[in-house]
């Protein structure tokens, strides 16, 4: 048998040879580094710690670091692509292949670190000095700015160059440059206002801003995060309205009526298993909010089954690309609906009754006013800034979910956390240390959902029409995978 499984091996070579003279196989090393080994899972890494690094920085804003780690790892596919017969760039244009003798492991390490140690330097530029310490730790000089197309270098300059240049006027405002932001970056150029403020709800189907502790003393009331972000230009979708969900329930109806009562209910007797979920999906200090948890857990897959770059590389960039596309298509519906948290809900429909809820740090499960209730999260970061439909957790983890689940082939998931319930909202009530296993990816977005709600952040209307957003996008954005990597 192995003696036919060799004549035929040769058989095709020698085919494809006498087809087109001038091909030569690639080099393929066998004995490549392969887990957490391999290069591409280090960069993954390294953009894990800048992502919890901005978060520290600049408070959470997922939608901004999503985008950051859509465009690192589109850059470094690019960087890659040049090395691979199939695959086609996304943004770096009009630059040739290497020829197929050049697509060896250390041409693709040396492309991916320069495009990924550029991208990281330009979107997170407050940890360059970490990424020149990376770079010189691979033994690579971070100040070769060489644009020579016929080096790895060069490619992996070009690579995150045209990715920069080509996401510059996206719409994401990132340098300040829409009209009326004056240089301010991230500025809110739409113009958005809620039509409720902090201390006054008008309309109870809208958003409203609340109250969060400055950890000072005193209070502030933070303003819509990135209302403008579905104006920016997807990667693969056709706008972010392509998926938009019909509306949610409205105040009035019997379905809102339930799903308020849910989320009171189960945050009455809230179990130590279920304050672990909110907490761990919450993602606490040093978070790498959504598209980082998702590729956390897309380098568990590669650790599992031993990825090789060429695998890791490929994985990273379907992900993220819907974690970041999932991000405007949340957005959009989001902003269409500009709907209101179970924070204002809650209040609504419980004002003058007596309710069992969280009194927060320090204070346990007790009993109040329901116009007193609160979310199971800590008083800095009471509840996400932002309108409530879709979940941007069930959007995204469906989203990211799904993209696993097509790209290995399986739901087989297997990951596993441990947290100790209450240490990231109520350090001196502490629970039990729990143990949450992932046994599926579409079950871990579920999971992912499900704990928004019990937090008290959202309606299971939310979670609904967010999981299922998120899927529709990793279907479209399979198609484009599947045309960039040549696999159509």
């Amino acid at each position: 048998m192995k003696k036919i499984l060799v004549l035929f091996v040769g058989f095709v070579l020698f085919f494809n040879c006498k087809e087109n003279p001038s091909a030569k196989t690639p080099v393929i090393d066998e004995n490549q580094p392969k887990g957490v080994e391999n290069m591409a899972y280090k960069w993954g890494q390294m953009a894990l710690t800048a992502t919890a690094n901005d978060t520290e920085r600049f408070q959470p804003r997922p939608t901004i670091t999503s985008r950051y780690l859509g465009l690192i790892f589109i850059s470094i596919f690019d960087a890659w692509a040049h090395y691979d017969q199939k695959a086609t760039p996304v943004y770096l244009e009009g630059v040739a292949k290497r020829p197929a003798e050049e697509h060896n492991l250390k041409n693709k390490e040396i492309a991916i670190s320069f495009a990924a140690y550029r991208a990281m330097s330009e979107y997170y530029y407050s940890d360059k000095e970490l990424f020149v310490a990376f770079m010189k730790e691979l033994g690579f000089d971070p100040n070769n700015e060489s644009l020579d197309p016929t080096t790895a270098e060069g490619i992996g300059n070009l690579a995150a160059k045209a990715v920069i240049e080509a996401r510059k006027n996206d719409g994401a405002n990132q340098y300040g440059e829409e009209e009326g932001s004056n240089g301010e970056a991230y500025f809110n150029y739409v113009g958005y206002e809620p039509v409720n403020s902090a201390d006054s709800n008008v309309d109870i189907n809208r958003w409203q801003p609340k109250y969060f502790s400055d950890g000072k003393g005193g209070s502030f009331a933070p303003g819509c995060l990135t209302p403008f972000w579905d104006k920016v230009q997807p990667v693969a979708l056709k706008s972010g309205a392509q998926f938009r969900p019909g509306p949610p329930p409205m105040l009035g109806s019997k379905q809102l009526e339930e799903e308020v009562k849910e989320v009171v209910d189960v945050q009455s007797t809230l179990t130590d298993y279920q304050k672990a979920l909110v907490e761990f999906m919450r993602d606490g200090p040093q978070s790498v909010q959504q598209a980082g948890h998702w590729l956390k857990f897309a380098q568990d897959v590669s650790r599992r089954d031993n990825h090789t770059l060429d695998q890791d590389v490929k994985m990273y960039f379907y992900n993220q690309v819907v974690a970041m596309d999932a991000f405007i298509a949340s957005w959009d519906s989001k902003m269409f609906y500009d709907y209101a948290r179970p924070y204002a809900l809650v209040h609504e429909y419980y004002e003058g009754k007596t309710i069992t809820g969280w009194g927060g740090v320090g204070k346990g499960m007790i009993e109040m006013d329901g116009s007193q209730w609160r979310p199971y999260s800590p008083d800095t970061f009471l509840c996400p800034p932002f309108p409530s439909y879709t979940s941007g957790h069930s959007t995204i983890s469906g989203g990211c979910a799904e993209a696993l689940k097509l790209w290995t082939g399986s739901d087989e998931f297997g990951s596993e956390a441990q947290l100790v319930a209450g240490s990231m909202t109520e350090p001196n009530n502490l629970g039990e240390l729990v143990t949450l296993k992932f046994p599926t990816f579409t079950e871990t977005a579920e999971m992912a959902g499900i704990s928004r709600v019990w937090g008290g952040y959202h309606i299971q209307a939310d979670n609904v029409a967010g999981l299922k957003l998120g899927r529709d996008v990793a279907h479209e954005v399979w198609d484009f995978y599947k045309k960039h990597v040549g696999e159509e």
